[in-house]
């Protein structure tokens, strides 16, 4: 079983022929709303991946709340540990121009009010085996709690190490798995501006130091990551994205997915880097993750 420990959003999206200039209003020409939040992505990534998924968060007692919640609801997701908080449901205001450039404010609303005794609900659900998954979108004393809750209890911890907070290469050191794309993988090693071989340095230097699982998306050029001082890499699909948003959640909940399923480590991440792939190709965020017939005929 899989509990997914993180953020549910509401994206309001507007689309403008181009951006405003700060104090100047500008004309759109579309709307569109979308559920998000990494938690919520991850977690619909990993049922539609085929696997027993619960989510824990938190939405307000607004108007957004039950639409957040009804991709999850209708894949079959466990919504037991979802509290009601009176802050409302997070939202993710996004503006997009013609030319594809967009401007994001991320209100945490409810997701913020997550707490050390939300964690604590959450493990008590879970057994020795399961797999506890996190990213960044929730204060970070709820996900440590979390974190160390599931390692007394002898359950595997993935963390997505996004977004990139000021605690984030603190909390890195707490995971048995940690998922980071290139920046902040850098954050995480304590260096910047990495080449290939830097990378592949740092990531021989940080397991033999932790013992953790390390995996750092490259985008068009998959992923690389090391287990037990091994060096395993994977490719994506060769596409012409769409959309590349969903696309990082996507390969996370499918990882997690298969890592539950009992496929080895690089089985593993081939699955999730073509499924990750298939995220590019279709517009949006919960939506453009693709089911496990999709990426099955792709593998």
């Amino acid at each position: 079983m899989i509990t997914v420990f993180g953020s549910i959003n509401m994206d309001l999206i507007a689309t403008t022929a181009r951006l405003p200039k700060p104090g100047e209003t500008v004309a759109g020409n579309g709307f569109s709303t979308a559920a998000g939040g990494k938690g919520a992505n991850q977690a619909l990534a990993a049922r539609r991946a085929g696997r027993t998924v619960h989510m824990a968060g938190a939405v307000g007692r607004d108007g957004f709340a039950e639409a957040a919640l009804a991709l999850l609801k209708e894949a079959g997701t466990g919504l037991e540990t979802v509290k009601q908080a009176d802050e409302p449901t997070g939202t993710a205001l996004i503006l997009v121009g013609g030319d594809g450039e967009n401007m994001i404010a991320v209100v945490p609303g409810a997701n913020g009010t997550m707490t050390p005794a939300d964690a604590d609900a959450a493990i008590a659900a879970m057994n020795k085996g399961d797999i506890l998954m996190l990213q960044l979108e929730v204060p970070g004393p709820a996900v440590e709690r979390a974190l160390a809750g599931a390692q007394a209890k002898g359950i595997t911890t993935v963390l997505n190490l996004a977004p990139l907070i000021d605690d984030a290469a603190r909390l890195g050191r707490l995971a048995d798995i940690v998922i980071a794309n290139e920046t902040e993988f850098e954050r995480l090693a304590g260096q910047e501006t990495m080449g290939s071989d830097d990378r592949e340095a740092a990531l021989k230097r940080l397991n033999a130091e932790t013992g953790q699982t390390l995996i750092v998306t490259l985008g068009a050029d998959g992923v690389i990551a090391i287990r037990d001082g091994v060096i395993s890499r994977a490719k994506g699909l060769k596409i012409e994205p769409v959309d590349t948003v969903g696309a990082g959640d996507t390969f996370c909940g499918y990882f997690a997915a298969s890592l539950d399923e009992g496929l080895d480590f690089e089985a593993s991440l081939r699955r999730a880097a073509v499924a990750g792939s298939l995220a590019c190709l279709k517009q949006g965020a919960q939506p453009s993750i693709p089911s496990s017939a999709e990426v099955a005929n792709k593998l």
